[in-house]
């Protein structure tokens, strides 16, 4: 949020929702409830490139995207804490109540 934008994401997945395949979304989440705006901004574009992506799926710890002025510790305790059952939230909230396809995405607004 800041004086004059508020994001938020929700996340809506195509396949099967895994341990080993919601590195990004788990780090986007865990991002949002932990870090200040200038450092969530940062790491959301490190965390948003493909090749991130790649390496995550390789295996990659999450904590070597870490970025300095990030409290990684605050972030990896979340991250290694944020279950699949708020994904699988999400998940359900796009479907049921967006009406959205699985992996289908949107832009929701909303005027202050």
């Amino acid at each position: 949020t800041s004086s004059h934008t508020r994001i938020g994401i929700l996340n809506n997945p195509s396949s099967k929702i895994q341990e080993d395949n919601t590195a990004v979304a788990r780090g986007i989440l865990a991002a949002f409830l932990t870090q200040n705006n200038s450092n969530l901004k940062s790491f959301l574009n490190k965390l948003s490139k493909e090749e991130t992506a790649k390496s995550l799926a390789a295996g990659t710890k999450i904590v070597k995207f870490v970025i300095p002025g990030m409290d990684g510790d605050t972030f990896e305790k979340r991250y290694n804490t944020l279950g699949l059952d708020l994904i699988k939230t999400h998940q359900m909230f796009c479907q049921e109540v967006l009406k959205l396809l699985p992996g289908q995405m949107a832009v929701i607004s909303n005027g202050r």
